[in-house]
């Protein structure tokens, strides 16, 4: 199974902020869409990406000053994307020695999407759950 199959189930909508919106904005996008990360994005490129983790680490070394900072000074820079070929399994061990929970999806310079580990979790086991169904049928039939 490859990426392609998650985001074509889950769709391709990716909510992003500016780097220089400040914290506490970006803050109430993932309040009010209910999701852990946004892309840090300007011009279409990517230049960071915020999570709950970087959120709670800066407020908790920083203080609740930092929410009128710009997303730009809190956010990860480094982000590990992948592409919609990959395995469910690569990004998975990505993931997992990464120690992120999330990762954009870039075909061509472009983002297409972003997948969680809840999303992926989610998608292996509808697949075992299939798997299950296949073999109790085959046990039915034999």
């Amino acid at each position: 199974m490859t990426v392609r199959a998650i985001l074509d189930s889950k769709g391709h909508h990716v909510t992003g902020v500016e780097p220089d919106a400040k914290l506490s904005a970006a803050i109430k996008i993932l309040a009010d869409k209910k999701i852990g990360a946004v892309l840090v994005m300007s011009g279409g490129r990517i230049e960071g990406i915020l999570s709950e983790r970087d959120i709670v680490r800066v407020l908790g070394e920083r203080g609740a000053r930092v929410l009128d900072e710009p997303v730009s000074a809190v956010m990860t820079r480094k982000v590990v994307s992948c592409r919609e070929s990959d395995t469910v399994s690569a990004i998975m061990e990505m993931m997992t020695l990464g120690k992120f929970r999330h990762l954009p999806v870039v075909e061509d310079g472009k983002v297409v999407g972003l997948i969680s580990i809840g999303d992926v979790v989610k998608r292996r086991v509808r697949e075992f759950e299939t798997e299950q169904e296949a073999l109790r049928d085959y046990i039915k039939t034999a």
